[in-house]
């Protein structure tokens, strides 16, 4: 099973993985539409400029009616663990080493204890998150069983691999386990809500809103 997931699942977990990508950015692209340029007769009014003080004022506004100004210690824990999903798979050593030896390509890596750590860590926010979904009435009353199930796709890989890594149980069965619900992750991150850690770039990046990365040239259906 070993040799299994490490070969041809793991080719077909990155074939419906990127086919997945690629369908559902199609798909999205589809749904939306290229918005109407507004054209004006009249020569525009140029805005009066704001003072230093004013685009002062228009952060801290701005900053308080964010996530980060009503719930600041969930701001912070969802920022470490969105960025946690994403450092420690691509630079860990082990990763970066069967990267190297199936496709030749060299990444840079963390040192272990580092990436030991931000595991833990990641670990902990996820069962955070878990109880928070079970214990905070408001939290409990919108969380179906698929959101719970997404959760632990989600942190099952980081929590098998901490095993792996301090050799707890039995070495090669956990780190068939590892591989085998990275696998699962892999192919859920398309078609699922862990879909949102790519999604969320595309919709920033495509869609002309207050929350784009940059001026957005298309808009969702019934939207200017």
């Amino acid at each position: 099973m070993y040799e299994l997931a490490r070969g041809p699942l793991m080719w077909a977990a990155t074939v419906i993985f990127l086919s997945g990508v690629i369908y559902r950015s199609i798909q999205l692209y589809l749904l939306t539409r290229k918005k109407e340029r507004v054209l004006f007769s009249a020569a525009p009014v140029k805005p009066k400029e704001r003072t230093p003080a004013e685009r002062k004022m228009d952060l801290i506004v701005a900053v308080r009616n964010s996530l980060l100004g009503t719930h600041p210690i969930m701001a912070i824990i969802s920022t470490v663990f969105h960025t946690f999903i994403f450092i420690i798979p691509i630079f860990l050593l082990g990763h970066n080493l069967l990267l190297y030896e199936s496709w030749g390509i060299s990444l840079f890596s963390l040192p272990d204890g580092l990436c030991d750590t931000l595991t833990a860590v990641f670990v902990l926010i996820g069962l955070f998150f878990l109880l928070r979904r079970m214990i905070v009435p408001q939290g409990r009353i919108i969380s179906p069983a698929y959101d719970y199930l997404v959760l632990v796709i989600t942190v099952a890989p980081f929590l098998t691999g901490f095993f792996a890594y301090h050799q707890w149980f039995d070495y090669k069965t956990v780190i068939t386990i590892h591989m085998l619900v990275g696998e699962l992750m892999l192919i859920a991150i398309p078609f699922t809500k862990i879909g949102h850690m790519i999604f969320f770039f595309f919709v920033r990046i495509l869609i002309g809103s207050e929350h784009s990365f940059w001026r957005g040239n298309r808009a969702w259906p019934g939207r200017v």
